[in-house]
């Protein structure tokens, strides 16, 4: 698989059109509000180098869990398979965002614990910032210390909308 065998598709959502860059294995590489497309590209050149994408269908499997996340069935993006190919440390902590379950955020100093080191924090913010998997692997439910909404690539309004999505649908679960 080289990086100019990628394919870029694009999928409606309540919040934006979403970019999925997959393989043809219908693993992501990468995925964004297509508001932010320059950030996609950027992100995936400084992982991957010099890339071409070419048009095409979204993967059946991310489509449909994708539009099962927005009915409501908060953990289907867990079967959204990923390409991790970020630094081994990025890796870690992008794995431990899929962990983190619906409707539960958890704080940067949490994560970092989930990943042995609870004084790595600030790493886990930075490897959170570089995260190319926007939704997939959620760095939206992971929150300030004291539980204030910080950082989100896409903006601090979508994050809010999908925290309060999910802590909607997964509380009903509960019940």
């Amino acid at each position: 698989m080289t990086p100019n065998d990628l394919t870029l598709s694009r999928l409606p959502s309540p919040l934006g059109d979403l970019l999925l860059v997959s393989d043809a294995e219908g693993r992501l590489w990468a995925s964004e509000y297509a508001d932010l497309e320059e950030r996609l590209h950027r992100l995936l050149a400084r992982r991957i180098g010099a890339h071409a994408l070419k048009p095409g269908a979204a993967p059946a499997l991310a489509a449909q869990a994708l539009e099962a996340y927005f009915s409501g069935e908060v953990e289907a993006l867990g079967a959204i398979p990923i390409r991790l190919n970020g630094t081994g440390f990025q890796n870690k902590a992008w794995a431990a965002l899929r962990e983190i379950p619906a409707g539960r955020p958890v704080s940067y100093a949490e994560q970092a614990a989930r990943l042995g080191d609870a004084k790595a924090a600030r790493a886990v913010g930075g490897a959170n910032r570089q995260n190319p998997y926007n939704l997939v692997a959620p760095c939206h439910r992971v929150v300030g210390y004291s539980g204030a909404l910080t950082g989100y690539a896409g903006g601090l309004e979508r994050k809010t909308w999908l925290l309060e999505h999910e802590g909607e649908h997964a509380c009903s679960r509960l019940i």
